[in-house]
Parts: C-alpha cells; structure tokens; sequence
C-alpha cells in the first residue's frame, strides 16, 4: 500500500520518471474561462498533475492557465491523448503535433493511446515509441486496455506502456487487470474515480460519516491504499480543494474490504472490447 502523504506526492514510472499519484481531470470542462479556472483553482491547492485529452477540446485553456500559475513548466505533469479517429502512425505523430501546439509547450510529460481501436492502436503505439525516444514526451501509455489489449501490445512493442488509464471504481474494482499492471510494472490510473457523483451507497455514506469525510474522500483515499493513481473531475474550486484533502486519514483494512466487496463490474462509459466512436 502506497503512503501517500501530500497532494503533489509522486510515484515512479517504469522508465524512472515521477508522476503524482493525484491529480485534476478535465473531461467536459469547458474551453475557455471554465477549464482555466478549474486548472488555476487545482493548482493552488497544491495539485501538480493535470490530464486532458484531445478529445476533450480544452488543451488550450490547460496551456493558458498553467502558463499564467506562475509554477515553473517542469514542476507540473501534463497528460494528453490521441483521439480514436487520428490513430495509426503518421495520423498520430500529426495529432502529437497538433496537441502540443494547443498546449503551448514544448514536450508532454504523458502521452496516452486513448482506446485500443482495433487494427490501429499498434501503429499508433509505434508513434509514440517514436516521439518517446526523441524526447517529446517523458512517458507513453495507454488508456482504456484490457489485459489482452496489453497482452496483444507487449508482444511486440519496444517501449512498455508507463501507464494504463481505465474506468475504475468501487462498482468496477478492476482487481484482476490491477494485479497484472503491477505483475507488469505498469502503473494504474483510475478515471471517473467518484462515479460521476453517483456515490449514494450505504457503505461509502456509513464509512463518510465514520471518518468525517465526504463519500467523494472516502472513495478517493480508497483509491491511494489500493496503489491507484487518480483524476476526480470538477469545476468547483470547493470541491476541488476537498478532494484532495484526503491526507489526513487512512481506512482500515476492515473498511476497505467493505468498499471492495462493492463491485458488481458496472461501468459509467464503454466497454473497450466494445466501443463505436
């Protein structure tokens, strides 16, 4: 179990980069005004990690409000990923080019595969051996792959993944593709963390109200004692500051096989064996 302290705390990557175990996620945050208050508002709450997404039409207020923090360029990691539709090798070493303009920086801390289209995500991941080893990125993952994904990927890749980013939360455990990241090295990074706000379950409200923490905090320590890197996602300056103030407790073995023995494999978005964008 990591004992992670503080909300800026690392981990270290398999190719031996540090990536904080905390940090902001900002799907669906508007561009513009919304997103750089988000980024601005995570910021100084002591948060150094924040992961966007080509997809997510936002890396330019995230380049904005991280330029106008003041904190120095190298001091934050910054996540991005290439979208489905511009997988395979020169579409991506494109689309890199693309987000990194958006961004306003000159390398990406993380780049991710954002789902293992079929027939693609192989190409793609020579992309980004590619923007790896000239140093446009520190480190390279993936998002959203099963273990025969990873499987299918470590067969004949020469980087391994840094990362996997899937769905993970107390409905969906994911214990069986954890353990094989840890078998493999590759870190474990949860979003949708908090279930979309859908934590009215009588074991997170019982185990709030025993610790005085909200369900969104119980959930995400929970996370940390399970070695799980993770992303909430909000808007509000508030409850960003209250999600990471989750370092000052810690949940008993006993409660956290409660929360455990909450899984029923339910997910909020697709299924990465069967997705149709």
């Amino acid at each position: 179990m990591a004992n992670v302290r503080h909300v800026a705390e690392t981990t270290t990557l398999n190719n031996g980069v540090a990536m904080p175990w905390f940090g902001l996620g900002v799907y669906k945050t508007q561009e513009g005004p919304e997103v750089e208050q988000a980024v601005a508002a995570a910021l100084e709450a002591g948060y150094r990690l924040i992961d966007t997404a080509a997809l997510y039409g936002n890396e330019k207020g995230v380049g904005n409000a991280i330029r106008a923090s003041g904190i120095r360029r190298e001091d934050i990691f910054v996540t991005t990923k290439v979208w489905n539709s511009d997988q395979g090798y020169d579409e991506t070493l494109r689309a890199f080019e693309a987000s990194l303009s958006r961004l306003g920086f000159d390398y990406v801390d993380l780049y991710l595969v954002h789902w293992p289209v079929k027939g693609k995500y192989k190409d793609t991941w020579r992309a980004l051996e590619r923007l790896y080893k000239e140093g446009h990125v520190r480190a390279i993952g993936v998002s959203n792959f099963h273990i025969h994904h990873l499987e299918d990927l470590l067969s004949s890749c020469e980087v391994k993944p840094a990362v996997n980013q899937v769905e993970c939360h107390p409905l969906l455990t994911q214990e069986e593709l954890r353990k094989y990241c840890r078998e493999q090295h590759i870190a474990f990074q949860a979003w949708s963390p908090i279930m979309k706000g859908q934590l009215d379950l009588p074991v997170i409200t019982e185990l709030a109200a025993k610790y005085g923490k909200t369900p969104a905090q119980i959930v995400l320590r929970w996370d940390l004692q399970n070695d799980i890197l993770t992303i909430p996602k909000s808007v509000r300056p508030e409850r960003i500051r209250e999600n990471a103030n989750i370092f000052d407790f810690e949940l008993s073995a006993e409660d956290m096989a409660r929360i455990d023995g909450l899984n029923r494999n339910s997910r909020f978005g697709a299924d990465p064996d069967n997705f149709n964008f």
